[in-house]
């Protein structure tokens, strides 16, 4: 699993074929991995989801941004974003970047438009989700986060089990509204765990502790046997059902997150937004290459290969190419 790892992980980066996904993405069935290329768009994929009973959680795709005039852009249409789940009146929050809204430029005006985003957030009563990024942002992204928090409660972030100081980093942000997740960057030894057994097993350690210490949980896999777990030990420690929720990514075991939504578990789907989509699709087959299984039917068919050719080609490129190193 590694090298399939470090592939996907590579071809995240491969401009070619991100410029080719961008030029055919609807085209190719983006759509079951993409809520929509709009924020009008968006806004109806997010109604047929919470009809469901699920709520959203919503991300405008694209990060290590490197201009002011792209960040500022970025910034932009998260707050159209937040006016549109306002004026809808949808069941929905924001998940962002840092580095999209210029953490790789400067660190305060990052700050600035974290600021603006999260103010306006605020006065509609809208949750924002700081997403967290690889190893060498890691820190800085806490630092916005204590930043913020000194003005405003309607803000948390994401714990990312392969790292060593995941522990020490949730026990710190205990009161605040975490999302844990396995993590998708590629991390050195020096950082994080490396094996899929000791990632699994930090991953149900810091689930276990923040649900019997921390504020509220937000689980995020489609593991179905850490989501039986996670069912089991709520009921035997007796927590409550609105002190926790999982998550899945859009388009990902649309049959699971249904089923959960009925059960009465609170369910939130993660959902990207725009055309810039496929650095993220690419780091989730990193995450976990088994996620491939559960989207390539409902996304590539007989009329849409074009990706799947480009990117099952660009595999076997850095397979044998690796090898032959």
């Amino acid at each position: 699993m590694p090298l399939v790892k470090d592939i996907f992980i590579g071809l995240s980066k491969n401009q070619l074929l991100n410029r080719a996904a961008k030029n055919y993405g609807l085209k190719l069935g983006a759509q079951n991995v993409v809520a929509g290329t709009t924020i009008e768009e968006t806004i109806q994929s997010i109604k047929k989801l919470n009809a469901e009973g699920i709520s959203c959680t919503v991300d405008n795709l694209g990060e290590f941004v490197f201009e002011r005039e792209e960040a500022t852009k970025a910034k932009e249409q998260i707050l159209l974003m937040i006016e549109a789940i306002h004026t809808e009146n949808v069941d929905a929050h924001i998940s962002l970047k840092p580095t999209q809204l210029g953490l790789d430029i400067d660190y305060n005006f990052c700050l600035d438009n974290l600021k603006e985003v999260v103010k306006k957030a605020n006065e509609y009563d809208i949750f924002i989700n700081m997403d967290m990024e690889d190893h060498m942002h890691l820190q800085p992204s806490f630092d916005l986060l204590d930043d913020l928090s000194e003005t405003y409660e309607n803000v948390g972030t994401v714990i990312q089990a392969y790292f060593y100081r995941a522990v020490e980093d949730i026990e710190k942000y205990k009161n605040y509204r975490l999302r844990i997740v396995k993590g998708a960057y590629k991390e050195t030894e020096q950082y994080a765990y490396q094996t899929k057994e000791e990632i699994d097993a930090n991953f149900i350690k810091l689930i276990e502790w923040h649900l019997l210490n921390g504020k509220f949980t937000s689980i995020a896999t489609h593991d179905h046997h850490v989501i039986n777990h996670v069912k089991q030990f709520a009921k035997e420690n007796q927590i409550p059902n609105d002190q926790f929720e999982f998550q899945m990514l859009y388009g990902f075991r649309k049959e699971l997150q249904l089923k959960l939504a009925q059960e009465g578990y609170n369910f939130t789907t993660y959902v990207p937004f725009g055309d810039d989509w496929y650095g993220y699709f690419m780091r989730r087959l990193a995450e976990r290459p088994q996620n491939l299984n559960l989207v390539v039917k409902q996304t590539f068919t007989k009329k849409n290969n074009i990706l799947i050719g480009l990117t099952a080609g660009a595999f076997l490129l850095g397979r044998l190419t690796k090898n032959k190193n």
